[in-house]
């Protein structure tokens, strides 16, 4: 008999992810139930799994989307389980996780948010965090969206817990080559969720369909739903990008001013406007825009922060401005403070040695 008050399952979807089944097996073997649904790999997955008496089963969901394969995997999920963590094989949880949750969990909890470090710097430290939320009661809730998808529940009492830490090492090789397709799909079924339109927007940002972006990143704006300040300014900084994509330098500017108008407390639209400004040798605007970045010490615990808001890139660009502006110490001042935070860096180095003989 369980001696814990709750019953805790984890389930997944997998699809050739061989190299990540030890890892992530390890990370969640204390479970009471492990189920995953496997869409046709044709690597070893489905016998690694099996081997470590993982619930498996095989199904093609076609046409592919993200949501229903989810919702076929939680459907595996025993009735007599209370609590499901939807965990992917790319993904680890950190120890001690099963009694913190028998800890944190209430008899009215119907989910958990909790720290999901998605990205990780060269030296192994986060360095994009956010509160993730795929800890949730086993009735109620179903997965929605093609791709992007997330968990929809009428009614909900959520808790926000620090505790309960979940590591994401992604595979760089797989193709994601499907997303924009699911996401030009998601709007059509929904063309007011203002989430999968700026989603859309950015995917069409990253395949330099510049106008395609901008047109559906200013639909995004316009969107009554559209209130989440953070994501209208990423989606700001977006059309800035595509603006620089064409060449059109004072449209740049004004969406960079309009996102640091949107979001004063976030670094991201600042560092943005000091690295093109760099692109433009205009050293005293990239002096300008770090130090204001500078001043904001808060890093929100949002998907929309940017890297290079938080790591030696501001550092960086304030030492070759500095350089360029003929202020020696200073220049050797921040190359030191971005060596600090990168020290195997060739490029610092070297810029180091020319500021030294300045």
């Amino acid at each position: 008999m369980n001696k814990n008050k709750f019953k805790i399952a984890v389930y997944a979807i997998s699809k050739n992810e061989e190299k990540f089944v030890d890892r992530w097996y390890e990370s969640i073997k204390d479970a009471d139930e492990i189920v995953v649904l496997d869409s046709g790999s044709s690597d070893n997955t489905v016998t690694k799994l099996k081997q470590k008496n993982v619930k498996v089963y095989e199904k093609k969901i076609e046409p592919w989307r993200f949501d229903a394969a989810r919702n076929e995997s939680l459907k595996l999920v025993s009735e007599d389980i209370d609590i499901c963590i939807c965990l992917d094989l790319d993904e680890i949880m950190e120890k001690d996780w099963y009694e913190k949750i028998q800890n944190i969990w209430k008899e009215d909890t119907t989910r958990l948010l909790y720290v999901y470090n998605w990205h990780f710097d060269e030296q192994g430290n986060p360095d994009v965090t956010f509160y993730s939320e795929k800890i949730h009661s086993r009735k109620g809730y179903k997965w929605i969206n093609p791709v992007h998808e997330i968990l929809e529940c009428k009614n909900e009492n959520k808790i926000v817990t620090d505790e309960i830490i979940i590591n994401h090492y992604p595979d760089q090789t797989k193709s994601r080559s499907s997303y924009l397709p699911l996401l030009e799909l998601a709007v059509k079924e929904d063309p007011n969720n203002d989430r999968n339109m700026h989603y859309l927007g950015r995917e069409y940002m990253y395949y330099k369909e510049y106008n395609k972006a901008i047109d559906t990143l200013i639909k995004h704006l316009n969107l009554k739903s559209s209130t989440w300040k953070d994501e209208r300014s990423a989606s700001m900084r977006f059309i800035a990008r595509c603006y620089q994509g064409l060449k059109r330098y004072d449209e740049v500017r004004l969406w960079l001013d309009k996102a640091i108008n949107e979001t004063p407390y976030l670094r991201d639209p600042l560092v943005e406007r000091a690295i093109f400004e760099y692109t433009q040798n205009n050293w005293k605007e990239v002096e300008y825009y770090c130090l204001k970045a500078l001043n904001i010490t808060k890093r929100e615990k949002s998907y929309i922060n940017e890297i290079f808001s938080w790591d030696y890139t501001i550092y960086d660009l304030l030492s070759l401005s500095y350089y360029n502006q003929n202020e020696k110490y200073l220049a050797l001042k921040y190359i030191d403070k971005a060596l600090e935070m990168n020290k195997d860096d060739k490029r610092l180095i070297t810029n180091k040695i020319i500021f030294e003989k300045m």
